[in-house]
C-alpha cells in the first residue's frame, strides 16, 4: 500500500425531510385540527480517528462523500426518522482544514476522537405547528433544511515521542526493528525505507513510548530534493530527535558533517524543530575503526549528548531506550 499522507476531498451532509400536510379525519370527530409530522434530520457527516488507520489511501479512490437524506414527516403527528449519520475514518494525527478558508477545523491527537465537519438539515416542521386560532386549518408545512456542503483538506502528520533521524542507510530501520516490534524493510541501499515506521518502545523501568523512523531525509530535502520534503513536516509532532549516523562511515576530515547536514536540513524546513532536544546516536560501533571515528566526533562536539551503540549486536540498546523514555 502506498503511503498517503495529504488528501482533498468533498463532504455533503444530508438535506431535512419535508414536514407533512395532514388533517385529522376519523368518524366521531368532523372537524379533526391539523396533525402533520416534521421532518426527519438529514445525517451528518463525522470524521473519527481510528487507531487501526495508518494511512490516508483510501481518500485516492473515494473523494466525494454524501450523507443520507431524511425522512418527511407523515400524519398522526409522526416524525420522518433521522438519517444514519456518515462516519469517515481517518488516522489519528490527521489535521483537518477547510480547503476554502483555510481554516482548521480541527487537529486528531487521540484515538476515536471524533467531530462533525458537515451537519445534517433540519426537518421541517409539520403543519401542526402552524394552526392559530384564526387559522384553524392551515395548509402548508416547512421544506427540510439543506444540509452542508464542504471541501476539506486532510493532512497526516504522525504522532510519535521520539523521531529517529538521520542520512540513508545510517540504520534507522534496523534501530527501530530491535526496540520496537515494527518490521520496516531493511537493505544496504539508499530510499530503503519509503513510508514512516511507528513502535512502541517497552521496557521494564519506564512508561511505554511512540518512536518513528523519517525516511529520507538528504541534503537538499527541504527543497525537494529525494524523500525528505515528503516526510519533513513528521517531524514537527515529535518531542526527541535522535540523530543516527554511520561511525563507521563517517568522514574522519570532518566527523560533523553527517550531523551538520540534517541540522541545515531541519532548520531550513522549520527553524522552530532546533528547539526540541536532540541527541546523538553513533550506530554500528561493532565496525572496524568505529570507536576511533567516535572519538573523533566527542572531540569536535563536546557539549553534544552523545550514545554509542550498535543496532546489529543490541550493544548499548536497552541503555538508550532506558533513558530516551526518562527525557520525554
Amino acid at each position: 500500500m502506498k503511503f498517503i499522507d495529504e488528501a482533498f476531498i468533498n463532504v455533503q451532509s444530508g438535506d431535512g425531510g419535508k414536514g407533512c400536510v395532514s388533517f385529522r379525519r376519523e368518524r366521531c370527530v368532523p372537524r379533526g385540527g391539523p396533525n402533520g409530522g416534521d421532518g426527519g434530520r438529514g445525517g451528518h457527516v463525522i470524521l473519527k480517528a481510528v487507531p487501526e488507520k495508518r494511512t490516508l489511501y483510501q481518500f485516492r479512490f473515494q473523494r466525494q462523500f454524501k450523507a443520507g437524506k431524511g425522512k418527511n414527516g407523515l400524519g398522526s403527528h409522526k416524525t420522518g426518522a433521522n438519517a444514519d449519520d456518515l462516519v469517515i475514518e481517518v488516522p489519528v494525527g490527521t489535521i483537518v482544514a477547510d480547503t476554502e478558508t483555510r481554516e482548521i477545523l480541527t487537529d486528531f491527537k487521540k484515538a476515536h476522537q471524533s467531530y462533525i465537519v458537515a451537519e445534517g438539515g433540519r426537518g421541517g416542521k409539520g403543519n401542526k405547528h402552524f394552526a392559530t386560532s384564526t387559522h384553524r386549518t392551515p395548509r402548508f408545512s416547512q421544506p427540510g433544511e439543506s444540509g452542508q456542503s464542504r471541501s476539506l483538506h486532510l493532512e497526516l502528520k504522525l504522532l510519535a515521542d521520539v523521531g529517529l533521524i538521520g542520512l540513508p542507510n545510517a540504520g534507522k530501520s534496523t534501530l527501530i526493528s530491535v526496540m520496537t516490534a515494527a518490521r520496516p524493510k531493511i537493505a544496504d541501499y539508499p530510499f530503503t525505507t519509503l513510508t514512516p515506521s511507528i513502535g512502541i518502545v517497552q521496557t521494564d523501568t519506564i512508561e511505554p513510548y511512540a518512536i518513528a523512523d523519517i525516511p529520507g531525509i538528504i541534503e537538499g530535502a527541504h527543497k525537494g530534493i529525494g524523500l525528505g520534503f515528503q516526510f519533513l513536516k513528521h517531524i514537527e509532532r515529535t518531542r526527541v530527535l535522535v540523530h543516527l549516523i554511520d561511525v563507521a562511515a563517517m568522514d574522519i576530515d570532518n566527523p560533523l558533517t553527517d550531523y551538520q547536514t540534517i541540522r541545515t536540513e531541519l532548520s531550513s524546513y522549520n527553524p522552530s524543530l532546533s528547539q526540541k532536544k536532540q541527541i546523538v546516536v553513533l550506530n554500528k560501533m561493532d565496525l572496524p575503526d568505529a570507536n576511533r571515528n567516535a572519538n573523533l566526533f566527542q572531540k569536535q562536539a563536546p557539549d553534544i549528548e552523545i550514545y554509542q551503540i550498535s543496532a546489529a549486536t543490541g550493544e548499548g540498546i536497552k541503555d538508550l531506550a532506558i533513558n530516551l523514555g526518562r527525557m520525554i
